[in-house]
């Protein structure tokens, strides 16, 4: 089945109404053990990539990670093209519950261009190593002023197996409340939905925007790799 098909046939109604509860929700597994190792080794192909960013060296944490160049691989680009159909009347909707502009038209091509419009010309998709003792602090990736409120992070190792800790980490702070996370163990080929920026959350007077940040916790042995989608160009 193409990887357009697997994205088309979740549940989504379920994940929707998970990504408004918690801000986050993840997928049964859209890809196989194998797919998973062919995308992981693509990290050793350095062509591939616009550009490495050690971790340690501009406080992010540790580990390393690689930006795709494009022309995007085909199932990066593919899973990027699948999903964001999906994820846009959560944009709006969101966007409306904040009384905020929706700027995303119907296809992602039409939004990278209006990016790239903007000088936000660089691709995002990312593909992340981390070793044992490596982390990542919490951040947002923003990038510009054109923003999509959702993005999708895909595990491409089996925890347990390939290595120990390194949990996906969510943190929401509530408007006069302490901040909220959420810990996701990331399974091999299973893909978790996750806010960006901010997201609504009732409030007396409707809906007040919540800041969300996301990172990783200390891998604790072995080899964790994630394979992250961004659905907006950087500048």
């Amino acid at each position: 089945m193409k990887l357009t098909e697997r994205v088309d046939e979740l549940d989504w109604a379920a994940l929707v109404a998970e990504v408004n509860e918690y801000g986050c929700a993840l997928t049964p597994p859209l890809l196989t053990p194998a797919e998973c190792r062919e995308l992981s080794a693509r990290y050793d192909d350095v062509a591939q990539f616009r550009s490495t960013i050690d971790m340690a060296r501009f406080r992010f944490g540790a580990g390393q990670y690689r930006y795709f160049a494009y022309p995007l691989p085909e199932p990066v680009a593919e899973l990027r093209a699948a999903f964001y159909p999906h994820l846009l009347p959560i944009a709006r909707d969101w966007a409306r519950k904040l009384s905020r502009p929706a700027p995303w038209p119907d296809d992602l091509e039409d939004w990278l261009a209006r990016c790239h419009a903007a000088g936000q010309v660089r691709p995002t998709p990312i593909l992340l190593r981390y070793g044992a003792g490596d982390w990542n602090a919490l951040h947002r990736d923003l990038y510009g002023d054109l923003v999509f409120p959702l993005q999708v992070v895909f595990g491409l190792d089996e925890p347990g197996t390939d290595h120990t800790g390194g949990e996906f980490l969510l943190v929401e702070q509530r408007p006069r409340a302490q901040s909220r996370g959420t810990a996701t163990l990331l399974r091999q080929g299973h893909a978790l939905i996750f806010t960006t920026r901010d997201r609504p959350v009732r409030s007396v007077r409707g809906h007040s925007a919540a800041p969300v940040r996301h990172g990783v916790s200390t891998v604790r042995s072995g080899r964790r790799h994630t394979l992250g989608l961004v659905f907006h160009d950087a500048s």
